[in-house]
């Protein structure tokens, strides 16, 4: 696994912890939903980024 790889799955980790945070202290709905919104979108990129890893690794062999 590359370094590029690694740094963008910390940094979507992290994007997803801070939509957690947003959502857990929302006090409206929009930012709410904001948070959950964040949450969705770093966890797709997480695993996109692993399938695309894996993409990659299976077209090596």
């Amino acid at each position: 696994m590359t370094g590029a790889r690694v740094f963008f799955l910390a940094l979507y980790g992290l994007l997803a912890l801070l939509g957690l945070f947003a959502a857990a202290a929302a006090q409206d709905i929009g930012m709410s939903i904001f948070g959950f919104g964040l949450i969705g979108f770093g966890l797709m990129c997480i695993f996109h980024n692993i399938k695309a890893y894996f993409d990659q690794a299976e077209a090596q062999h």
